[in-house]
């Protein structure tokens, strides 16, 4: 099914270019700062840090705080996203990558970068997927509410279960995983929203008999 749902939403959406940035740093902050906001709140915030002249790790890591807070007001709870900017950027400056490295593991690098301050799995994996090329696939409230709705996860599944769902039953592509969760996205901001729209749903058809449509099936 997972493979279906991929090949439909490819057919309806077309390809999402996703994620948006001009260098891996970029990228990498907006994976911060789009943390409980939209993307264009986000983006509003990382126009201020080029505008400024800061969108670089050192510079960042030694800007006042209250400066650094200012500047990404846009993206919400700015003094929070804040410290967790400056803590990233510091860790970036120290860490196995500083030198261009490629060949670090990238179970050793999710590892440090879950060691870093405000940064979860979600975020992690974002900077990994999209900044660093990695094969790690990306699980949001989205990728949740999509797949519960289709009777493919428990209520409660956790991250990792989810995670392990996708890169179990799909090819280790790092395009396909890129393609995939900017298409989940898509697909949880035009239909698949907290009031499900599914009349018009592409995935509407996949549905089937494993749950209708809205309703979240249980799974022992």
């Amino acid at each position: 099914m997972l493979h279906s749902a991929f090949c439909t939403l490819h057919s309806a959406f077309g390809p999402q270019h996703w994620w948006p940035g001009d260098t891996a740093f970029e990228m990498m902050v907006g994976a911060i700062l789009t943390q409980n906001t939209n993307w264009g709140n986000a983006e509003r915030a990382i126009a201020n840090l080029k505008a400024a002249g800061v969108l670089d790790p050192r510079r960042l890591a030694e800007l006042p705080p209250a400066r650094l807070a200012e500047l990404i007001r846009p993206s919400g709870c700015f003094r929070v996203k804040a410290k967790r900017l400056r803590e990233f950027a510091l860790w970036l400056r120290r860490s196995p990558l500083r030198a261009g490295n490629g060949r670090v593991r990238t179970e050793r690098l999710r590892r440090e970068l879950l060691g870093v301050h405000g940064i979860g799995p979600e975020t992690a994996d974002s900077i990994l997927l999209y900044a660093l090329r990695r094969r790690k696939f990306v699980v949001d409230a989205y990728t949740r509410r999509f797949l519960a709705r289709h009777g493919l996860i428990a209520p409660r599944a956790t991250y990792a279960e989810i995670q392990s769902l996708f890169e179990r039953n799909l090819p280790p592509s790092r395009r396909l995983y890129n393609e995939y969760h900017a298409l989940i996205v898509r697909l949880g901001k035009e239909f698949c929203r907290a009031k499900p729209r599914c009349g018009r749903c592409p995935l509407q058809p996949l549905l089937g008999a494993a749950a209708p449509c809205g309703r979240v099936v249980k799974r022992n």
